[in-house]
């Protein structure tokens, strides 16, 4: 089908999906205000544009971490994408090494990330901690032999947000689907007639208590750079620096786990300010044009990540699907690029943000 933007392709996923699948996808905690938030933000920041400016030619490209992007756009860790397509992240990988960027493999991936890496894809992996460590290690040194490139821990999530979506559809895999990074029970999440499975595979298997103490833990078990992802608070992300972290990525779950969480756009200056440069900040949550890129590097990102739009292009038309979102968000930066006054990613800075009513 013709898309013009990724609403447009959402709604063309929600006819292709079964409503268990789509409802996991789509679903934020609560009453979504979160979820909701995340995307409202950006329409609170307007660009005010420099004129004048040579941009007969543009490049978005950038680095994080000292690797090459073509874009400051990668890919989110969600999980179980072959309940969109039968190709699942292997689909997803190919289309991130098209478009030359980095896709981050969530730990709860429906393919092994040995078949991910196959690809030859730039990857990142996204890590739960266990109630089982050796498990954990044993995984990390799994991610490390597949040549994923830095970890990414969640650390929003001791427990599972309330996703009434999941509760009303009694979320689980279909049984001919596992988590195949885990193994035994750690890989099934069965159906539940009245709550979510995920929500209960997470209260029996990931450790709540986890803490700042056991980053050192990780540390020693781990050669690659690691990253938090979930952090709103600039206090976090200074004590994240002070434990030695490489990055920060400015996250509240896509809306997915405390519904009276900030959007993640209001939050990343206070956590820009609080690293003051000794660790990259990155962003996830309600990205949807290409000049919510802008907006979001302006506000002190390197870059930004997107989730739910991979999953609709995905769910529509597989690896060209998700070829075809990254395509339009390439298209739209270049194009907001060119009518901000700015042909490099460099140019890109925070004079250029004021709210509406500012007249600058």
């Amino acid at each position: 089908m013709t898309w013009l933007n990724l609403d447009e392709l959402e709604a063309a996923a929600r006819e292709r999906l079964p409503a268990m699948a789509h409802g996991y996808y789509v679903g934020g905690a609560d009453d979504e205000l979160a979820l909701r938030g995340n995307a409202a933000a950006y329409r609170r920041w307007s660009l005010y544009y420099r004129v004048l400016v040579d941009v007969a030619t543009r490049d978005p490209s950038t680095t994080v971490l000292g690797q090459p992007l073509a874009l400051p756009l990668m890919i989110a860790p969600t999980a179980y994408h072959k309940l969109a397509h039968p190709d699942g992240e292997v689909a997803t990988a190919r289309a991130a090494a098209a478009a030359g960027t980095t896709m981050v493999v969530s730990t709860l991936s429906t393919t092994a990330i040995e078949d991910i890496a196959a690809t030859g894809a730039s990857l990142w992996f996204q890590l739960y901690v266990y109630r089982d460590r050796d498990a954990t290690a044993a995984l990390i040194e799994r991610v490390e032999r597949a040549g994923c490139k830095a970890l990414v821990l969640t650390v929003d999530a001791p427990l599972i947000g309330r996703r009434e979506r999941d509760v009303r559809n009694g979320f689980g895999l279909p049984s001919h689907l596992r988590m195949e990074n885990l193994h035994g029970d750690r890989a099934q999440v069965p159906a539940s007639a009245n709550d979510s499975g995920l929500a209960a595979w997470v209260s029996s298997h990931l450790d709540p208590s986890l803490s700042w103490k056991d980053l050192a833990w990780l540390r020693s078990v781990t050669r690659l750079p690691i990253l938090l992802k979930g952090v709103v608070r600039a206090d976090d992300a200074r004590r994240a620096v002070d434990h030695g972290v490489a990055g920060i990525v400015v996250s509240n779950h896509g809306g997915r786990q405390l519904d009276a969480a900030p959007a993640t756009l209001d939050a990343l200056p206070g956590v820009v300010a609080a690293v003051d440069g000794q660790a990259e900040v990155l962003l996830d949550g309600g990205v949807r044009r290409g000049s919510d890129i802008v907006k979001a590097i302006a506000l002190g990102a390197r870059a930004v990540l997107i989730g739910r739009p991979v999953l609709w292009g995905l769910a529509v038309d597989g690896e060209a699907g998700v070829a075809a979102v990254l395509r339009q968000l390439r298209g739209e930066l270049d194009l907001a690029m060119a009518l901000c006054g700015c042909p490099r990613i460099a140019d890109i800075t925070r004079d250029l943000l004021g709210r509406p009513s500012d007249g600058l």
